[in-house]
């Protein structure tokens, strides 16, 4: 077998969002450095939404990108949170999974905390195969085949295989 086929995780990325700045903003950011042992990066809005009082600019949530074995040993505790099952609306065409976890408190170790409450978050896998940097370097950057992309199939077959994740319909 080709060792270029081969799928890989190539990031997770572990999101909060609470949609303002502040006191929420700082628990979260404190919630992802104890689960990651990552600093976090603050997210800031890009568009105006007066309703919720959101300005262009303004900080509202907070991520930390994860890669190789580290990337890998979050995912095994994320899924096992989810009892080892993904719906299947959860991946897309291109190799990316996405799901949401609802409070930090299942992950192994950590205790509740009533100075932070409860705080869910997303987590988005993005699985590529080797060679992808091809699409997205600055020079000479070039699209790639078709059939080098992750499909959906592959994509459910990868973290089946790789996780002993059931994917549910």
């Amino acid at each position: 077998m080709n060792v270029m086929r081969d799928p890989r995780i190539e990031k997770v990325v572990v999101n909060i969002g609470v949609g303002e700045a502040g006191e929420k903003l700082i628990k979260a950011e404190k919630v992802l450095q104890l689960i990651t042992d990552r600093k976090p990066v603050r997210t800031v809005s890009k568009t105006i939404n007066k309703d919720w009082g959101i300005k262009k600019g303004m900080p509202i949530g907070c991520k930390v990108t994860l890669r190789g074995e580290k990337a890998e040993s979050f995912l095994k505790d994320a899924f096992w949170i989810r009892d080892n099952k993904i719906p299947d609306y959860s991946f897309d065409d291109n190799g990316n999974l996405s799901f949401g976890i609802p409070d930090y408190t299942d992950f192994p170790g950590m205790k509740y905390d009533p100075k932070i409450g409860i705080l869910g978050m997303d987590v988005c896998v993005s699985v590529s195969r080797a060679g992808v940097r091809v699409k997205n370097r600055k020079r000479c950057a070039h699209k790639i085949p078709t059939k080098h992309r992750m499909t959906y199939e592959e994509t459910t077959a990868f973290v089946k295989s790789r996780f002993g994740v059931e994917v549910v319909k």
